[in-house]
């Protein structure tokens, strides 16, 4: 199997998930976390995702952990970087990555919006480093979006994708680096209007989530946007763009409605309101929801 030493640089949120992934398909895998705390859960939380999904507790074997990059990144043909969302963070492991890595070994930042030639300005091999956003979590949402810088990233996206398939992903293309690439783009350009919807006055914030869930998002596990443009014919989606698209909302940077949210401190559940306000056991509850919903895809697939 093609690059059978993976490294993932990072134990956290999404670090022992995408370290679970690889482990399934069948790889050994390397993890780095400064955090001691971080590799003594490591094990531990491996071994919930494999009773979570029914998976034999020896897929958590595969995955050993350490406090070195080099250590980490030794004999990989494949690095994935997934630590916090900072940029120079990021750029310090990536210019690390370079230097003790694999000639050869593709090189991957997790990054859920930042663009990939930020990361790698500094660094001398860019074609083959890549970004290759997983879902949270991970191991539960088989959507990997790989970002090139340009042309010369092909082949390692190839190989990358390729391999991605192994462990059952389902790796897309993102051939222009831009901020949050395709799914964040798409999640938050409805995300804007949906804060509009709410500060003009026209709705609540629930109603906006029970218009989603209950009226297209229905449809949205099968049936993409386009694939339904296509359905219902491109001559009615004109005409329905006709009339809206001129009074969608375009505010040109964060919402004056979301920043005074935060302002207030009204943070979401954590903080028990945000949009909409939340008992600790509603908040548990929309968890549960969640974690059985892609538990149960998850097994279907």
């Amino acid at each position: 199997m093609e690059s059978s030493r993976v490294a993932v640089i990072g134990a956290g949120l999404m670090g022992h998930g995408i370290a679970y992934l690889f482990a399934a398909g069948g790889h050994e895998v390397r993890v780095h976390d400064p955090a001691a705390a971080a590799r003594e859960q490591l094990p531990q939380r491996l071994r919930d995702i494999c009773d979570l999904l029914g998976a034999d507790r020896a897929v958590a074997e595969r995955v050993t952990s350490g406090e070195s990059i080099e250590w980490a990144a030794a004999d990989a043909g494949i690095v994935i970087e997934a630590v916090l969302e900072q940029l120079p963070l990021k750029q310090a492991i990536f210019a690390e990555l370079e230097r003790v890595a694999p000639a050869d070994a593709i090189l991957a930042s997790n990054t859920s919006a930042l663009p990939i030639t930020r990361i790698a300005a500094d660094l001398k091999s860019k074609p083959r480093v890549l970004g290759s956003h997983f879902w949270n979590p991970p191991h539960l949402v088989p959507l990997v979006e790989i970002v090139l810088m340009g042309p010369e990233n092909r082949p390692a996206a190839d190989r990358l994708a390729g391999v991605l398939r192994t462990i059952g992903r389902h790796p897309v293309l993102v051939h222009r680096d831009i901020p949050g690439f395709i799914g964040n783009r798409l999640q938050h350009a409805m995300k804007r209007e949906a804060i509009a919807l709410v500060a003009s006055g026209v709705c609540d914030a629930e109603t906006i989530d029970d218009v989603v869930k209950q009226g297209f998002g229905a449809r949205l596990g099968v049936l993409g946007p386009l694939e339904q443009s296509d359905l219902v014919g491109l001559d009615l989606t004109k005409n329905i763009h006709d009339t809206l698209i001129p009074d969608l909302d375009v505010t040109p940077a964060t919402h004056p409605y979301l920043n005074a949210l935060v302002a207030k401190g009204d943070l979401g559940m954590k903080t028990g309101k945000g949009f909409r306000q939340w008992t600790p056991d509603e908040a548990e509850a929309v968890r549960d929801r969640l974690r059985r919903a892609l538990v149960a895809a998850a097994r279907r697939n």
